[in-house]
């Protein structure tokens, strides 16, 4: 674990994502994990909704409702984005490159 103290972000036993909106996923520069990256979730109209730390292997989770997200992380090294559609339950992997 970092410093900055970033909690374990692998899906928690107790989560039932055939019930729940999980958006998941890895920070990764040149095929590598990036941890420590600021990790925020925006709704569909560019709010701010939620910001997370990867973990040391690059990992975040957010749980949401139904709708289009985008997904930012920013970094020392680099800033990246993606954007997911999630209409219903279950996990949603978002993969975000730095650059």
């Amino acid at each position: 674990m970092s410093s900055c103290g970033a909690p374990d972000q692998s899906l928690p036993a107790n989560v039932d994502a055939g019930k729940e909106i999980v958006l998941t996923g890895k920070v990764t520069k040149g095929g590598e994990p990036v941890g420590g990256a600021f990790v925020r979730l925006l709704d569909s109209t560019g709010e701010f909704t939620a910001e997370v730390v990867a973990s040391d292997a690059g990992d975040f989770r957010f749980f949401a409702a139904p709708g289009d997200w985008t997904v930012r992380a920013l970094h020392r090294t680099g800033n990246g984005e993606a954007t997911v559609s999630a209409a219903g339950p279950g996990l949603h992997d978002v993969a975000i490159a730095v650059a």
